[in-house]
């Protein structure tokens, strides 16, 4: 994977350095998760990365196309390497787990807007919100009176 990682960096003219392969590989192997998630992942194989450094990595992987920054209302930024193919989100609102969805219907931009001003729309960005399944069977298990029925 690391030799797909540096041909993705080459090919948008960004350096291959460790950094950028460390954060690259985290965000692949988790997907939607926060920058202080990614720092710590990151820091774990390489001890001396800044925290600024992986800041910059970030930035730097989201102009570049190679990384998506998502930002659910109330919500801190995510990162996901999943880029270039117009899938939305949803996201749960008791734990804040998010998970793709692809697209809703037919091709880029899924939505057609009623009145898009006289701008060429390239993206729709869709949010389902909701609860997961985790969180539903919990809430189930911890409250006697939705698990019984109502009386």
């Amino acid at each position: 994977m690391t030799a797909d990682f540096e041909t993705q960096l080459r090919a948008v003219s960004l350096r291959v350095t460790r950094p950028r392969l460390a954060v690259l590989a985290a965000l692949r192997d988790h997907p939607h998760i926060d920058t202080d998630s990614v720092i710590a992942l990151v820091r774990a194989e390489q001890p001396t990365v800044s925290h600024q450094a992986v800041y910059d990595v970030l930035r730097a992987l989201t102009d570049a196309g190679l990384v998506r920054r998502i930002q659910p209302a109330g919500a801190t930024a995510r990162y996901e390497t999943r880029v270039g193919d117009n899938h939305h989100h949803v996201v749960c609102r008791s734990c804040g787990a998010i998970a793709d969805v692809d697209c809703a219907v037919g091709h880029a931009p899924c939505l057609t807007a009623s009145d898009d001003h006289g701008f060429t729309v390239d993206e729709a960005e869709v949010v389902y919100w909701g609860t997961c399944p985790g969180c539903t069977a919990e809430r189930t298990h911890s409250d006697p009176v939705s698990s019984e029925g109502s009386r």
